[in-house]
């Protein structure tokens, strides 16, 4: 039945839904999966980079984090070049407030105003839905570290941890029985990759399927990026993954 009401997201189904923008959900939950969790003293965030094939050369940039200003990332899960649209919209807003109001701009503005554009390819008529999910972390001196996210639909939210991609129903549950307010940068290192290995049924897993990026502050409390080197992501999968340590 469904068929009769999916050819356009105009169209709502008589159960009230929208069956594009499900489709479009639906591709994310395919797509690899991206963890991020606030601590105290931080915020950690997992990204799994799918290779399609062994023939692809050796990526250079990343394909999953990308730096939105000096106090913001946006992390992404789905069709990557829907992505690129959206992050490079992100950016221009960013310069925009920046030129603007001499200040960097508040993350949740520019979540808003990225949530805006995916709703408007809900709502008219030879639109499709952006098929990408992005997860955004930052800081700021008012709200300190923040994790949001929204979805195709333009609905957003801020979280504490946060999963999207594939496994992320069963990894959102380990975030939520191991999440504690008092978590540490190092706690959401080893929390993050237990999660992800938890449902994982792959032998071997090689840190050359991850992109990780750690937002914390420096000496003079300024935001500083830091990506994990291969050696720590390596013993953090031996120590988290069941499967290498029986």
């Amino acid at each position: 039945m469904s068929r009769r009401y999916d050819s356009r997201t105009t169209i709502f189904s008589p159960e009230g839904r929208i069956h594009q923008v499900e489709y479009a959900i639906e591709a994310i939950n395919h797509a690899g999966t991206v963890i991020a969790i606030n601590s105290k003293n931080g915020i950690f965030i997992l990204a799994e980079a799918k290779r399609p094939s062994a023939l692809i050369a050796d990526k250079v940039d990343n394909e999953k984090i990308y730096k939105l200003s000096g106090c913001m990332v946006g992390c992404v899960a789905g069709i990557t070049a829907d992505a690129n649209i959206l992050i490079n919209y992100a950016r221009n807003q960013v310069q925009n407030h920046l030129q603007a109001f001499n200040e960097p701009a508040p993350v949740e503005k520019i979540v808003r105003q990225v949530a805006n554009v995916k709703q408007n390819y809900t709502q008219y008529g030879g639109l499709r839905p952006f098929g990408v999910s992005i997860v955004y972390a930052a800081f700021s001196r008012e709200g300190g570290f923040k994790l949001y996210h929204s979805d195709p639909s333009g609905n957003y939210a801020s979280w504490k941890s946060i999963c999207i991609g594939a496994n992320s129903s069963s990894i959102i549950g380990t975030l939520k029985e191991k999440w504690t307010p008092d978590i540490d940068l190092t706690g959401a290192k080893n929390l993050a990759f237990e999660a992800y290995c938890k449902p994982c049924d792959v032998q071997s897993i090689s840190s050359k399927n991850f992109e990780t990026m750690v937002l914390t502050l420096d000496s003079d409390d300024k935001p500083l990026f830091q990506a994990l080197g291969t050696d720590e992501v390596e013993n953090l999968l031996k120590e988290n993954n069941p499967i290498k340590a029986s």
